[in-house]
């Protein structure tokens, strides 16, 4: 597939990578390519600058949001939350029609400091923000319960014996979504329901957090028993 992951974060990076490497024509979305690009600095997390990382996927081309986004199958919104509905404004809502909308990002409030809080949950969610947002749009919730090595290469971890999980109103977007999360590895797929149920992986993340802090480590995820 023709497919756009829109920011160039360590999760925007994780993700690209592993579709291209798998075979699908990539693009990475940015506001601004020549300011990205003029970045040297690691990242906030010690990661490295998203040049040194292009250095490394020459297979990966960078464009703005509306570039990556125009010719895409499908949407990744790799963004941070509280920025993703302005990264996919600037998409354009008729490069985003239509089109599987993968949202991967969490609604991280860090103004109170660390741990964030949630800017938006019990009654609603991102994803159905995003969802209310661009409604032509098939929007799935998925991925973000999970640190972004593990979305990519679930094996690192148990073998890969964990859960992950999709939210979303259509069907047939979220089988797409499926498919690719087997390409990766994950192997134990539970379908939540619709769109609204977002609210329930979102509001994982206190959670997520906390075992974070306790276990020192971000290489740890769910798994459902049943």
């Amino acid at each position: 597939m023709k497919i756009a992951v829109l920011g160039t974060g360590m999760v925007g990076q994780a993700l690209a990578g592993r579709l291209a490497g798998l075979g699908h024509d990539v693009t990475v979305g940015t506001r601004d390519v020549a300011a990205t690009m003029a970045r040297t600095e690691p990242d906030g997390m010690g990661n490295p600058a998203y040049r040194d990382w292009a250095a490394a996927h020459p297979a990966v081309t960078l464009a703005t949001f509306e570039q990556a986004a125009a010719d895409a199958e499908l949407i990744v919104n790799a963004t941070s939350g509280d920025v993703s509905i302005a990264a996919l404004e600037a998409a354009g809502r008729d490069n985003l029609a239509g089109k599987v909308l993968l949202d991967i990002a969490n609604p991280l409030d860090f103004s109170q400091g660390f741990p964030p809080s949630l800017f938006v949950k019990d009654t609603d969610s991102l994803g159905e923000r995003i969802q209310a947002a661009f409604p032509e749009s098939k929007v799935v919730k998925s991925l973000n319960t999970m640190n972004a090595h593990l979305m990519v290469d679930p094996a690192q971890l148990a073998g890969g014996a964990h859960s992950v999980f999709v939210c979303g109103d259509d069907a047939e977007a979220k089988k797409t979504v499926t498919g690719v999360l087997e390409s990766f590895g994950h192997t134990d797929v539970i379908d939540l329901g619709d769109i609204s149920t977002a609210r329930g992986t979102e509001m994982l993340l206190p959670v997520w957090l906390r075992l974070y802090g306790a276990l020192g480590t971000p290489m740890f995820q769910f798994k459902i028993v049943r």
